[in-house]
């Protein structure tokens, strides 16, 4: 989708993006977010504890994880709202 979006013309780039877009319902979208944040935050809860080799740690590093990282992307995606590249 991206390489279509450099290298296509408007009218393509639009039609791809309509479909893309109807193709995937909002709720679908919503269990994707939250199974991929389940995978990063399992993810660094393993990391970390073979880091620090304490179960316990690790599983506080994840919970603060998961929040800071939802935090953060939120504030993120609000930022590249603001840049129009790409739209």
């Amino acid at each position: 989708m991206i390489t279509e979006q450099l290298i296509l013309d408007k009218n393509t780039n639009k039609e791809t993006f309509d479909t893309d877009r109807k193709s995937e319902k909002p709720k679908r979208s919503i269990a994707k977010s939250i199974s991929w944040r389940i995978v990063g935050t399992l993810d660094t809860i393993l990391i970390s504890w073979l880091v620090t080799g304490t179960l316990k740690v690790a599983f506080s590093i994840g919970a603060v994880e998961l929040f800071t990282k939802m935090i953060l992307y939120f504030f993120h995606e609000r930022f590249w709202n603001t840049i129009n590249w790409g739209k």
